[in-house]
């Protein structure tokens, strides 16, 4: 039998991710049910399992995948450019969207989920704490509230979107509110007076 390549392997791999985030994306966790996994992949259960061990362990890796790429968004640009990029603006939008959403519906309904989230998903969190060590440092971030609140008041808002955005609430007007956030985290210089 021959043997295949890393290169074949690391592809089917990323066939087998992409198809799948489309599949839970539409579907949600439930509904992608394995004729639908195989349908979106194009492969089968055998070829789809062969790489991941259970439907649960395809979509970890599909959900620390974004966690992932989230973060690199926010090392470079912040966790508000997530929340424009989940409005539509970035690369993956939709796919992240989908994916979030399933977490936040597992993390509140699966208590194993939930466990072995919890080891994964510190990842963005860490992001988005170092990001804004970084801004204070450059003086860009107010230094009258604590990095870890800033944090959580990010990962608050992050979160409050998510539901808007699942609760099919428009979402063309909030442009001005991430703009509000991103303006309340930073520092704002006392301008000397102009009086002669």
């Amino acid at each position: 039998m021959p043997r295949v390549s890393q290169d074949h392997l690391d592809a089917r791999r990323r066939q087998i991710l992409d198809g799948s985030r489309v599949c839970f994306a539409r579907y949600g966790y439930e509904g992608a049910t394995v004729r639908r996994l195989e349908e979106a992949t194009g492969l089968s259960r055998g070829a789809i399992f062969h790489h991941f061990r259970d439907k649960e362990s395809l979509f970890l890796a599909l959900a620390e995948e974004d966690a992932a790429r989230m973060a690199d968004v926010v090392a470079a640009q912040g966790l508000v450019q997530v929340m424009r990029d989940l409005l539509g603006g970035g690369e993956h939008p939709a796919d992240w969207l989908g994916t979030r959403l399933e977490v936040s519906r597992r993390l509140r309904t699966d208590p194993e989920f939930r466990a072995r989230w919890a080891e994964r998903s510190r990842q963005l969190t860490d992001a988005t704490r170092q990001r804004l060590l970084r801004q204070r440092e450059a003086g860009n971030l107010r230094d009258d509230v604590d990095v870890d609140v800033l944090t959580s008041y990010l990962e608050l808002v992050l979160e409050g979107l998510v539901s808007h955005l699942a609760m099919g609430l428009p979402a063309d007007d909030l442009g001005p509110v991430l703009d509000l956030v991103e303006e309340s985290v930073r520092r704002h210089r006392v301008r000397a007076s102009l009086e002669p």
